[in-house]
């Protein structure tokens, strides 16, 4: 099998999670994902973490290697965005 893609890695988020926001990179192996989704609100990092690797499902095991993430709400990105600015 394969490794995928950052694309795909997005696609494979996205299917299983809504998200305002979900940006991946990575070199097949390693990835990196900033993902801002509602469902996050109220939930703490760990839990935040849980969702997204249930929306990866057996992917995760069987396809990517290392997924660092970086997981917001719709308000702490906005937040954050205008702190930037």
């Amino acid at each position: 099998m394969a490794d995928p893609t950052a694309a795909e890695v997005q696609q494979f988020i996205e299917a299983g999670l809504p998200c305002t926001h979900l940006h991946v990179e990575g070199d097949g192996r390693h990835f990196f994902a900033t993902i801002v989704s509602a469902e996050f609100d109220g939930k703490a990092r760990i839990a935040r973490h849980q969702r997204v690797y249930q929306a990866l499902g057996d992917r995760m095991r069987e396809q990517i290697h290392a997924l660092s993430m970086k997981t917001l709400t719709p308000a702490e990105w906005a937040a954050q965005d205008s702190a930037a600015s």
